[in-house]
């Protein structure tokens, strides 16, 4: 009979990676890593992110580069795309696999190997064109070509789209495409484009306005006075308040059954708006001229409240706000929690023109170029806007939480700041972020 510990003696030969294996067991590992505190791995399974499985008869671009790693950072720091874990190194130094989040999809990427046939396109030879959607074709391009791009089709407009081409440092050629508002396929704002806008004015998809929607418009004016030192004047009806001096302007309306965020969305013109919104299965009224200008209401397909609102020709003039807030006090970052994230992608993109990237946390997703910056996250038993309220010092912010009747979390370090999850006296969730 062998002895068992003869075969333990034996010496280990190393074997290298299968590349496929080591990335769906990374990306189990990364599953397992998010789930909450308390649940056990062993007895836990997540059910796939229908938005991160390709469709049926999807491919997925795999790109063979000469330079992985430098390409690897020149996707990022160009087209916007993300790291998806860490890439694999084979025993020759080369990279033998890595993956990347682009514009809402994955990409592949490894060093060339010649000697199984997998090459780099050859200059001035590239064999097949990817096209990228982005939210700013001029503004890439330039990206771009500072990066060492080549620019092979300048900027131009034609069947909807503002598009360009570039040849990137590796090789690979890419079709760039921005959709035109005026475009009937995708929308009816006419002639937006990004770009048209001035920098520092409000352009369609921002945020114009929120609410902070509550049971007591009272308690809750005393309550964000003592934690975010807001001041407060009456508004037009009883039951509402106007926050003074915050960028974007905040309210307060009271006699609502639970807490949110309503937000108030800026668009061209608000007739055609509605329109997307009814053609989408939401529901709008039909355009009011109030003393701030021209606003319909309107609700989407899963039963959210929002309303939109004209910015006027050539801008707003008064500056689009920064991405994370100007001041204590002011809107840092919009989180709209919804039942069906993929649903809410649909509707609010076909109404607002939104673009989105995959975020950090499962389901949760960044759109691109608002402000102030707002994700999306779903599976949530029902829809909720949650703010994120900028402080100078979020320790000290905690405290007045507490001591106005709330609850908070402690100050918690990101990658972005330091933040804490909080509710106020009357329940409603948000964040507090010193940024």
């Amino acid at each position: 009979m062998t002895d068992p510990f003869d075969v333990l003696r034996t010496p280990v030969s190393p074997v290298d990676p299968d590349p496929p294996f080591a990335a769906r067991l990374r990306a189990r590992i990364e599953r397992a890593l998010a789930l909450p505190s308390g649940v056990a791995v062993t007895a836990s399974t997540l059910a796939p992110d229908p938005a991160a499985v390709p469709a049926a008869g999807a491919a997925i671009p795999y790109l063979a580069v000469r330079g992985a790693e430098q390409a690897l950072d020149w996707y990022v720091e160009v087209l916007g795309a993300r790291r998806r874990g860490q890439p694999i190194v084979m025993p020759d130094g080369r990279i033998g696999h890595a993956e990347l989040d682009l514009a809402g999809g994955s990409l592949y990427l490894a060093e060339e190997h010649p000697e199984i046939g997998v090459v780099a396109p050859a200059p001035d030879r590239a064999t097949v064109s990817l096209v990228l959607a982005v939210p700013d074709v001029d503004a890439v391009v330039e990206r771009a070509t500072g990066a060492g791009g080549d620019l092979t089709r300048p900027p131009a407009e034609a069947h909807g789209m503002r598009t360009a081409t570039v040849v990137d440092p590796f090789g690979h050629r890419w079709l760039l495409q921005t959709p035109l508002a005026a475009s009937a396929a995708t929308s009816d704002q006419a002639g937006y484009r990004p770009g048209d806008y001035r920098p520092g004015d409000y352009r369609p998809g921002d945020i114009g306005y929120v609410s902070v929607w509550t049971l007591d418009a009272d308690s809750a004016a005393q309550f964000y006075a003592g934690v975010l030192g807001w001041t407060t004047t009456p508004g037009p009806e009883p039951q509402g308040r106007q926050v003074t001096g915050t960028t974007p302007p905040v309210g307060i309306w009271g006699g609502r059954e639970r807490g949110t965020l309503f937000c108030c969305f800026a668009v061209d013109d608000v007739a055609a708006a509605t329109r997307r919104v009814r053609a989408a299965g939401g529901q709008a009224d039909e355009p009011v001229t109030e003393p701030y200008g021209l606003v319909a209401n309107c609700v989407d397909d899963q039963g959210t409240r929002f309303a939109v609102y004209e910015v006027p020709a050539g801008g707003t003039g008064g500056g689009r706000p920064p991405a994370n807030g100007a001041r204590p006090g002011d809107l840092a970052y919009l989180t709209l929690t919804v039942v069906d994230s993929a649903q809410a992608r649909a509707f609010y993109g076909e109404v607002l023109g939104w673009r989105f990237s995959p975020g950090r946390v499962e389901d949760g997703w960044q759109v691109e170029d608002v402000v102030p910056m707002t994700g999306l996250s779903g599976g949530h038993p029902q829809a909720t806007g949650v703010p994120m309220w900028l402080v100078e010092d979020i320790a000290a912010a905690v405290q007045r939480v507490r001591d106005a009747g709330g609850t908070s979390t402690e100050p918690q370090r990101q990658p972005y700041g330091v933040m804490a999850d909080c509710t106020d006296d009357q329940g409603m969730h948000f964040y507090l972020g010193q940024l």
